[in-house]
């Protein structure tokens, strides 16, 4: 397979996905020794340290859209934060799904067919099942779903802003934003987890899940982005959500009824669906 074949851009990308699914197993088998804050605070420090040292954005940073990239990496922070507390009590396909229709939501609201209506109607299927209300108020941990779709609050917050950071930031900005939001993050996490963050033998840990959740897939990333349509790059991405409730079958024996399946398939439709609808409507810039 030829490194510039499309087949190879798709392969790094599934890498990439399933790297970050994976990242989500290992960081709640580290709930069992730091809680979701401690392993967060972590995280974030890593990473941006990773980032830092790789990117050197300060060469090129500029004072333009500074509110743009403080809001990104405080979108960052928050979002790291609220997935890990959701996947603390939710599985982790559960809270990916939940979490993925942020940036849905940003999608939609670029799109004006009718068709898209469908897309629309897919999500809240999905939602309407997995939801705790009603009938299926014991299905799901009420404070993990509402901790999820927070988290899915700050994604979309997080691509609207990355893109105006982005603009004139360019690559450094992810370095930027994971460098804020670890200075967002770090106060709580002393003040939640204290002493519990010294502890060494967790060190490598949180640097192997700052790798594998952050730096590792940012740069497949990138590479797969210079090879595939971006249409090809968004409809592949929909699959996180079944990569994440694989991830924790695999590895933590996390299983979903079938209900829960078809809320998830139900969501990832409705981002295929979106992806491809996006190709037929003229750019606008979200929200």
């Amino acid at each position: 397979m030829s490194a510039r074949s499309p087949l190879f851009a798709v392969a790094l990308l599934l890498v990439a996905m399933t790297s970050i699914q994976t990242s989500a197993s290992l960081a709640k088998t580290l709930f069992l020794r730091l809680d979701p804050v401690g392993v967060t605070t972590l995280r974030l420090i890593f990473a941006a340290l990773v980032l830092l040292i790789v990117l050197r954005p300060w060469r090129n940073f500029r004072r333009e859209a500074l509110g743009s990239l403080l809001g990104y990496g405080v979108a960052m922070g928050v979002m790291n934060l609220t997935i890990y507390m959701a996947m603390q009590r939710l599985p982790i396909g559960i809270a990916v799904g939940l979490e993925f229709v942020g940036p849905l939501v940003v999608a939609l609201c670029a799109l004006r067919r009718w068709l898209d209506l469908l897309w629309i109607v897919l999500v809240v299927a999905g939602l309407a099942v997995l939801l705790p209300f009603g009938h299926n108020a014991s299905a799901l941990d009420p404070l993990g779903t509402s901790l999820a779709l927070g988290a899915g609050a700050c994604w979309a917050l997080y691509i609207v802003l990355g893109k105006r950071a982005g603009a004139v930031h360019g690559t450094g900005t992810v370095a930027f934003g994971a460098s804020i939001a670890a200075l967002v993050i770090l106060p709580i996490g002393i003040v939640h987890s204290g002493s519990n963050l010294l502890q060494p033998e967790i060190w490598p840990l949180a640097l192997a899940l700052a790798l594998m959740s952050t730096a590792i897939p940012y740069a497949l990333e990138m590479v797969v982005l210079t090879r595939l349509p971006a249409s090809t790059f968004g409809t592949l991405m929909s699959l996180e959500p079944a990569l994440g409730a694989l991830s924790g079958w695999v590895f933590l024996g996390e299983i979903l009824g079938v209900a829960q399946w078809f809320a998830l398939a139900c969501i990832i439709a409705a981002s295929i669906g979106a992806t491809w609808s996006s190709r037929l409507t003229p750019e606008q810039t979200p929200l």
